[in-house]
């Protein structure tokens, strides 16, 4: 399945989530590696859209608010710098929305 380039990504998943230092479960490490900064967070939402949602997503669970899908696939950075990345995403029964939740370094590849 695919999942519409029209997706919502809301700006503060990026700019005040992954791109900002958390105590527990950091990102912005991660992101940093490949030239991500969060003055810069458009620059990653539009890379999730055009490098990360062409790719095929695949259901992971059905939740009493939504389908949870993740896409797996590379994510070429500012600098060049190619990540292996997961990205979690919600269609949501009621809206019909599709959501962007998380994204995580892919540990299994």
């Amino acid at each position: 399945m695919k999942i519409s380039s029209t997706a919502t990504i809301a700006k503060e998943k990026i700019s005040d989530y992954l791109l900002k230092w958390q105590p527990d479960n950091d990102k912005s490490k991660f992101l940093e590696l490949a030239g991500y900064r969060s003055k810069d967070w458009q620059r990653l939402v539009d890379d999730i859209r055009t490098q990360i949602l062409p790719a095929d997503a695949e259901i992971v669970r059905k939740t009493p608010y939504g389908d949870l899908f993740r896409i797996r696939n590379e994510l070429i950075g500012p600098n060049g710098v190619t990540l292996r990345v997961v990205t979690v995403w919600m269609q949501e029964y009621v809206s019909g929305e599709t959501k962007f939740i998380t994204l995580f370094p892919d540990k299994e590849t």
